[in-house]
């Protein structure tokens, strides 16, 4: 197997997720197969406790790991799937050291940040080349910046892994900033050589750097580059920032032919150029369109790009299947429980409720839900967004006075949403919800099933505590909810849909973390393909 590591220097949110991303497109287009991961230096044992504040979304893999929401962009630009083994974080290393040290295993040693911290680091990357014996290239991205007091171990045992599986088998990749000053109108190489400089005092010479930059790249300061951070000239590449979405990513990359400088360097030079045909038409059909649909995101974080990012990308891929440009209009769910649904959704062509957690704003996504019933608007409610359906219509068609889920009113009289049996007593936060794969029924005549092209059975990605009531699934069906799926190991209710509306649909798991760009979620693609129908018929 050979290794690329992405390091990232002189400030944060460069990018280097997408570039490590990116690179990982373009060698697999090489006929390559990649794997990739995550370190992440802090010192949650994952992101599953973290505010969407603090870290944007969750991304759930298929083994129910919690991870950091660059798995996703991963899973999106190349065909690996994911486990846990894919990401690592500070608390997940001292946890399993600590753990060690307790059972005796380290025989009496002091237990010291170097050797047994770092070979903990490495033990990992051992163990997934291990566990794919397949794969051509392991792809690591570490987070945050070089010369941070929490990723210096990290580095320091990629810099003994390199030694340890031979120089020639490793790239290192440093991804830096190039700003342009305006005022001076020039672009700036000093916070590169800085940025190199760090990480060589740290032991690792990067052998391409990758510098972000609204500017292009002249020659003269690729030449500068090269010289003060000991690179050849070719091996300094420009990102530079795309203009439509970031699919563009690995297109712009391979103007300064990263791929080639990747497989010169880990001696992989036999493979082909990239065939990137496909990947190109995508791209063009995201860029210039021929329809255009409006799709209100109804939530409780809608300020944050980074909160609902896989429901985002999701509609951009369901939107270039139908070569139809999605614009977003992000709505704030409390400001439609002071306005009303009507005067702050207005007249939209779908209307989509995410999932979340807590009872801010619930009232609002209700009201967002009912307005999507009785106007006829295409509706998608994911996790949430689906118990937040069955509220709404337990309520207003069944007339359940109060109907709501004991996340938000433990005391009520109808709790159509109510706590996994198996959740109840569960203390612990961290990774104790219903997570990962599920297998489910699909039942043959609704229209979940024809969107899924009417096979029996789905897997999908969970990510909850509160489920469906069944002691309500009879009432609610009487008035005319279809129950289209249920979990195929317990009989919980999956997937809600109205028959009469045009498209109304309620998932309890989330198919936004297995959308693909050129292979749409299915419920995406139809969600998307009603609101064209209604847009059509204005």
């Amino acid at each position: 197997m050979k290794y690329i590591f992405v390091t990232g220097g002189v400030v944060s949110s460069l990018g280097k997720g997408l570039a490590a991303a990116s690179i990982g497109t373009l060698l697999e287009h090489r006929g390559l197969s990649t794997l990739m991961q995550k370190f992440d230096p802090y010192l949650n044992v994952d992101p599953g406790t973290m505010s969407p504040y603090q870290h944007g979304e969750v991304y759930v893999l298929d083994d129910g790991a919690e991870t950091d929401l660059d798995l996703g962009h991963y899973e999106r630009f190349t065909s690996g799937v994911l486990s846990r083994m894919n990401n690592l974080t500070s608390g997940q290393v001292f946890d399993s050291v600590i753990k060690k040290e307790r059972r005796g295993e380290y025989l009496g040693k002091t237990v010291q940040f170097i050797p047994h911290v770092t070979d903990e680091i490495k033990s990992r990357m051992h163990q997934v080349t291990l566990d794919n014996p397949k794969t051509d290239v392991l792809i690591t991205e570490i987070g945050g910046t070089v010369g941070d007091m929490e990723g210096l171990l990290f580095i320091e045992a990629l810099r003994q892994f390199a030694l340890e599986v031979g120089k020639e088998n490793v790239c290192f990749i440093h991804v830096t900033l190039l700003p342009y000053i305006r005022a001076a109108g020039e672009v700036k190489t000093k916070p590169t050589q800085q940025s190199v400089a760090k990480l060589r005092e740290l032991g690792i010479q990067p052998d391409i750097i990758i510098c972000r930059t609204e500017a292009d790249l002249d020659e003269d300061n690729r030449k500068k580059i090269a010289m003060f951070c000991n690179v050849e000239r070719k091996n300094v590449v420009a990102f530079r920032d795309v203009a439509h979405t970031i699919y563009e990513c690995p297109l712009d990359l391979r103007r300064d032919k990263i791929d080639r400088l990747v497989v010169d360097r880990l001696g992989l030079g036999h493979t082909p150029s990239p065939a990137l045909e496909d990947w190109e038409r995508f791209v063009q059909r995201v860029i210039h369109p021929k329809n255009k649909v409006t799709i209100a995101v109804a939530g409780k974080y809608i300020e944050l790009q980074d909160a609902y990012k896989s429901i985002y990308e999701s509609l951009i891929h369901a939107g270039a299947h139908h070569d139809t440009k999605v614009h977003i209009v992000r709505v704030e769910a409390e400001a439609i429980e002071d306005h009303g649904a009507k005067a702050v959704i207005g007249d939209v062509d779908g209307i989509l409720v995410p999932g979340g957690f807590g009872d801010r704003g619930t009232e609002g996504k209700i009201l967002a839900a009912k307005y999507a019933r009785e106007q006829k608007i295409p509706y998608f409610g994911i996790c949430l967004g689906m118990q937040i359906a069955t509220i709404e219509f337990a309520r207003n068609v069944c007339g359940l006075k109060g109907a709501n889920s004991t996340e938000f009113d433990k005391l009520t009289k109808n709790p159509v949403i109510c706590l996994q049996e198996e959740q109840k007593g569960i203390e612990d936060m961290g990774a104790t919800m219903r997570l990962g794969s599920c297998e489910s029924i699909l039942f043959t005549g609704t229209k979940a099933a024809d969107l899924y092209d009417n096979v029996d059975r789905i897997h999908e990605r969970h990510r909850h505590r509160y489920e469906f009531n069944s002691d309500y699934q009879e009432r609610l069906q009487e008035a005319g909810l279809v129950i289209s799926s249920v979990s195929a190991e317990d009989g919980l209710v999956e997937i809600i849909e109205l028959p009469e509306h045009p498209f109304y649909i309620g998932a309890q798991f989330h198919p936004e973390f297995q959308s693909k760009p050129n292979h749409p979620h299915p419920l995406f693609s139809g969600f998307v393909a009603a609101a064209l129908e209604r847009s059509h018929q204005k």
